[in-house]
């Protein structure tokens, strides 16, 4: 790492001396609207409180210099920004027509202006007809330009606008590692990607904790709580306008129904936007006690309405991107943001038309709380884009370089040249320790913390919160990328809302735990959690032997006995999150009596605690020792005994170990006729030893149309904890409504 540091500050003293010793980079920030002013104003701070190193020029145009839509240039005076140049651009109009007439607008007022200004580069935002004017200039004057979350996927003509953008700029900052792999997959250039996350969390994640109080009674109301109300806003869908103007229709409609405060921001500048307006004031919201209806709400203050809010509904990019840093619910209306990737606070209505479909909608989101997403960004953004600025060397060609197929595997590197991985922090709760690791996503445990698990509910989880704070800190070190983290722990778990329903009696106090909050309140992170048995399970169909197998079941066999099923690829649950608690198939009815109160369970006879309850019986008898056996005088006796002694001839020890795997390939041999597995995998310390007498009952008593299983010894060093690392790496973010 510090020698890549080395090179990085040695390539930034290279590009100072080429670009002239006391040449500052000059650049001009265009702004064109509330929405990408939110992105661009933290850049803006970084460069203007760097004046050793920039030169900043704003141009302002587009909707900021419209009284309609709130003369929203103000809050950039308010900022202390010196504002250049104002441009009128926008032609007012009701369709498609008045947005290219914008565009060319400002097409005849840019050159003038940047002929004056001739900035080193030009920072454009986004994917707005305005922002593609801006570059359309730019590029045509020869003047670079670096542009902010191209490569990200969406409905509408803005699509096309954002990768037309991206085709004319030089430089590219993305938010997500999915966006960068786009514009590798574009033919951008490797070396002038930087995935930095969305200038805008700089912003957020440092925001939540603020008085809030006073901004909810200023726009809703005095009455008003948090978490009792709805912020709206959508825009006109410009390829549809005729559908988005009706779909608008039937949100205010459910909002009017669903009877909650509600603010309803203004939208956009785009074809249809007038009409929105027009049903607005039809039905009356302006004046029904219920609604707020406004042009703008300054961001700071719209970021703690939204953190508060019961819910938002529309089809902004706010919803789905910026709104997910505080686990608010969002209902995603229509096609205005399909593709974009979303956290799981996300609802989307595809076809919202009908009133039911939307009020519905909101029945099921209103209130919840979410884990808190970092999809977009993880407040580091700011600092890594004027890193990149810095090292941009104006003696280099102006003309691009495309990098046609085949794409290299290799992806961009941030400015110091230090490849972050992306990573999970796992958390494996057993009877005895308690474990915490960074592991990447080729499974590699990066680095693992190991303590003694504390007997109290309140230690525990003040011990868990410790352990995570302390690996996310180190994982900035070893160049990790936290995702997210996964709780791998014993009982049974409802995994959608995060709690530990009920603990085996191994874990003391460990009932009816919410894990996921305070954790993922924290550590501003998704938090996933689940049982041990499915985390194995997990572990086996990411890194093991169930990799690319459609149906598979592990059987985990430790201290006690566990499992997960597979089944087309997904794990099974259950209707009560009880599926899988294969080491209570009961294989005998008159059996030893397991720790769950029944008789004659697959753990009564297979599991740790069942070898050590026989090896202290043949010990009490005098019948476990055998030569080549020793035992100091207070020691206790264990599984581990019982095995040793099988192994040195002990035909007793070896045959509670026979009846142990015999009682293991019963269960497996009717799981095999319920569930009909290609693949069983058995995990754990004991899975060795079981093996051959579970293969020989299969052979013996399944069905001939069973007995093709393939029966394995997994092959993982540590699957609950890569099991817990595969619930973050592995999970699916979109969900569709």
């Amino acid at each position: 790492e510090l020698y890549f540091k080395h090179l990085s500050k040695q390539k930034q003293k290279e590009v100072m001396e080429k670009n002239g010793s006391n040449h500052k980079l000059r650049v001009c920030v265009a702004t064109c609207n509330r929405a990408d002013y939110s992105k661009l104003a933290p850049i803006m701070f970084g460069i203007k409180a760097e004046p050793q190193f920039f030169e900043l020029d704003v141009v302002v145009l587009g909707s900021h210099l419209i009284d309609d839509y709130g003369n929203t240039y103000r809050m950039i005076e308010q900022d202390d920004f010196d504002i250049h140049t104002r441009l009128h651009t926008i032609v007012r109009g009701e369709d498609e027509a008045a947005m290219v007439e914008s565009v060319g607008l400002a097409l005849v007022k840019l050159p003038d202006v940047l002929n004056r200004l001739k900035p080193d580069i030009m920072i454009v935002h986004g994917d707005r007809f305005d922002a593609l004017a801006l570059a359309t200039s730019a590029a045509l004057m020869n003047i670079r330009i670096l542009h902010i979350e191209g490569g990200e996927v969406s409905g509408t003509i803005d699509d096309s606008i954002r990768h037309a953008i991206t085709k004319l700029a030089h430089y590219h900052v993305c938010c997500t590692r999915s966006a960068e792999q786009h514009l590798i997959a574009m033919c951008e250039d490797h070396d002038r990607i930087l995935l930095a996350g969305c200038p805008s969390y700089d912003k957020l994640l440092s925001a939540k904790n603020k008085d809030y109080m006073s901004i909810i009674r200023v726009w809703l109301g005095e009455d008003v709580k948090p978490r009792d109300y709805i912020v709206a806003l959508q825009h006109p869908v410009t390829t549809d306008i005729k559908h988005s103007i009706k779909m608008f229709e039937l949100t205010l409609d459910a909002l009017i129904s669903f009877n909650k405060r509600t603010l309803v921001l203004f939208p956009n500048v785009d074809a249809g936007d007038k009409e929105m307006v027009r049903v607005m004031r039809k039905k009356g919201i302006e004046h029904h006690p219920n609604f707020r209806a406004v042009k703008h709400v300054p961001f700071e203050q719209f970021i703690q309405l939204v953190a508060h809010a019961g819910c938002m509904i529309g089809n902004s990019s706010c919803g789905v991107r910026e709104v997910g840093a505080f686990g608010t619910p969002v209902i995603n209306l229509g096609t205005r943001q399909t593709g974009r990737e979303t956290g799981e606070n996300v609802l989307h209505v595809r076809d919202a038309d009908t009133q039911d479909k939307i009020l519905h909608a909101l029945q099921l989101q209103f209130g919840k709380q979410y884990p808190c997403s970092k999809i977009y960004g993880d407040g580091n953004a700011v600092p890594r884009i004027l890193k990149f600025l810095k090292s941009i060397n104006l003696e280099e060609p102006l003309q691009k370089k495309f990098c046609f197929p085949p794409v290299k595997d290799n992806i961009s590197q941030d400015i110091d040249h230090i490849l972050e991985t992306q990573s999970a922090l796992a958390v494996d709760l057993g009877g005895t320790n308690l474990r915490v690791a960074i592991v990447s996503m080729k499974g590699e445990i990066v680095k693992k913390y190991t303590q003694l698990n504390p007997k109290t509910y309140e230690d525990r989880l003040e011990l868990i919160l410790k352990m995570c704070v302390e690996a996310a800190s180190e994982a900035v070190n070893v160049n990790c990328r936290i995702l997210g983290v996964g709780i791998s722990t014993g009982g049974r778990v409802n995994p959608r809302e995060g709690v530990v329903l009920h603990s085996t009696k191994l874990i003391q106090e460990w009932s009816c735990v919410d894990l996921r909050t305070p954790i993922s309140d924290a550590l501003h992170l998704p938090v996933w959690v689940d049982n041990d048995g499915n985390c194995a399970a997990l572990a086996e169909r990411k890194f093991g032997h169930g990799k690319g197998v459609e149906n598979f079941v592990t059987l985990i066999t430790g201290t006690g006995i566990g499992g997960g099923i597979v089944h087309q690829h997904e794990l099974i649950h259950g209707s009560s999150f009880c599926a899988a608690e294969l080491g209570h198939i009961v294989v005998s009815l008159d059996g030893p009596e397991c720790l769950c109160g029944s008789q004659g369970c697959i753990e009564a006879f297979a599991s740790g605690i069942a070898l050590q309850r026989e090896a202290k019986k043949l010990h009490d008898a005098d019948l476990l020792l055998v030569e080549g056996m020793s035992m100091k005088e207070e020691e206790p006796v264990s599984a581990a005994h019982l095995i040793q002694a099988a192994r040195l001839g002990n035909t007793r020890a070896g045959g509670v170990l026979r009846t142990a795997g015999t009682a293991l390939g019963l269960g497996v041999v009717n799981i095999l006729h319920t569930m009909n597995p290609s693949l069983v995998v058995l995990s754990g310390v004991l899975a060795g030893h079981y093996v051959s007498a579970v293969r020989d009952v299969v052979q013996r008593q399944a069905l001939s149309s069973a007995k093709a299983v393939d029966v394995v010894v997994s092959n993982l060093a540590d699957p609950a904890l890569l099991g817990a690392a595969s619930l973050v790496l592995d999970y699916t973010t979109r969900r569709t409504y």
